[in-house]
């Protein structure tokens, strides 16, 4: 009887498939990675700070005002804070919707699967009519009938990313707070601290309300059973990290000539995917994003880019580099 043993793996992927196998992390661990990812991170945290606040804003103060000029200043406006805006000197919001829009398109988990039942519509029609009761908006609800319900979808996506994004936030700056304090050394370190706190945050219920004349009006309410992980984290990273949609400006494409694929799922123009394009138009969501980053980098790492030959010079594509790199050092499933 001839004897079966198993011989290591000589497939040049082995190490990564083994990685990937056991819930491991795809960057090296280093003294440098480990600053990198960090430092990133904290930046990161406080820009998600800020867009979690606006988007709820958003959300919860802006429902149905079809132009909402103001929904960039948080409820707080001034000559100053106009000035800014027009000057472009603030937080660059416009990438906030980038992602809330590429999760409105590509859906999935279970916050799309109940924007579509019968109870949605319900609860919809039932704050549409309180909102504008006795208005002019009444004929135009009359008349294009799916018009603000369709609204009222999307500041759901609104709500959602941005009670996804307040837990990220918290998540990332605690990071920082326990590396400031010696214990965070390794890849390793990153990888157990954003699992544990994935973990615990998994069953958070995600719910969505507005008040209007004073009564209180649930769009998602706690029993529909929406929860943190499932039903916005999921969906978020795959739409965010992997799919999204071209950015304008960016790509010249026909799509009614075929030049992109009509399958939302076949598109790759995610975060990981991204060109870390060093320009600063508007309309090109990557440079926006590391735009919003790079005033609050932390000295340790602005330190390490100004190291490159040319130091600020190109300081977006380096944050762009160390944020793609934070996305290999994430906690995968084991298998």
């Amino acid at each position: 009887m001839v004897s079966l043993t198993q011989q290591p793996s000589t497939h040049p992927l082995a190490d990564i498939i083994h990685c990937l196998e056991s819930g491991g992390a795809l960057l090296p661990d280093s003294p440098n990675n480990v600053l990198e990812v960090v430092g990133v991170l904290k930046s990161y945290g406080v820009v998600l700070d800020a867009y979690s606040r606006n988007l709820i804003y958003i959300a919860e103060q802006q429902f149905l005002v079809l132009f909402p000029f103001f929904k960039y200043f948080d409820g707080e406006i001034s000559l100053q804070k106009l000035l800014r805006h027009w000057w472009h000197d603030r937080i660059n919001y416009e990438y906030a919707e980038y992602c809330m829009k590429g999760m409105l398109w590509h859906g999935g988990g279970g916050l799309d699967t109940y924007l579509d039942s019968a109870e949605f519509s319900q609860r919809t029609e039932a704050a549409v009519q309180a909102k504008i009761g006795g208005s002019p908006m009444l004929v135009l609800h009359k008349l294009f009938p799916d018009f603000l319900p369709e609204q009222v979808r999307q500041l759901a996506y609104y709500s959602a990313l941005g009670q996804f994004w307040r837990v990220m936030s918290d998540m990332f700056l605690e990071l920082s707070d326990r590396y400031d304090r010696g214990e965070i050394r390794a890849i390793a370190d990153v990888v157990a601290h954003v699992r544990d706190a994935l973990v615990e945050a998994a069953a958070l219920p995600i719910t969505y309300a507005v008040t209007i004349k004073g009564e209180v009006y649930e769009i998602i309410p706690k029993s529909v059973g929406l929860t943190f992980l499932q039903d916005t984290a999921v969906p978020y990273v795959e739409a965010v990290f992997f799919r999204s949609f071209p950015f304008f400006g960016t790509v010249s494409y026909n799509a009614q000539a075929h030049q992109i694929s009509d399958k939302p799922s076949d598109f790759n123009y995610g975060a990981l995917f991204a060109d870390p394009l060093p320009v600063g138009s508007a309309g090109i969501p990557p440079t926006l994003l590391m735009q919003d980053m790079r005033h609050y980098l932390p000295d340790y790492l602005h330190d390490l880019y100004m190291q490159g030959l040319r130091g600020e010079d190109d300081l977006r594509v380096k944050i762009s580099i160390s944020f793609q790199n934070r996305c290999f050092a994430s906690p995968l499933p084991p298998s």
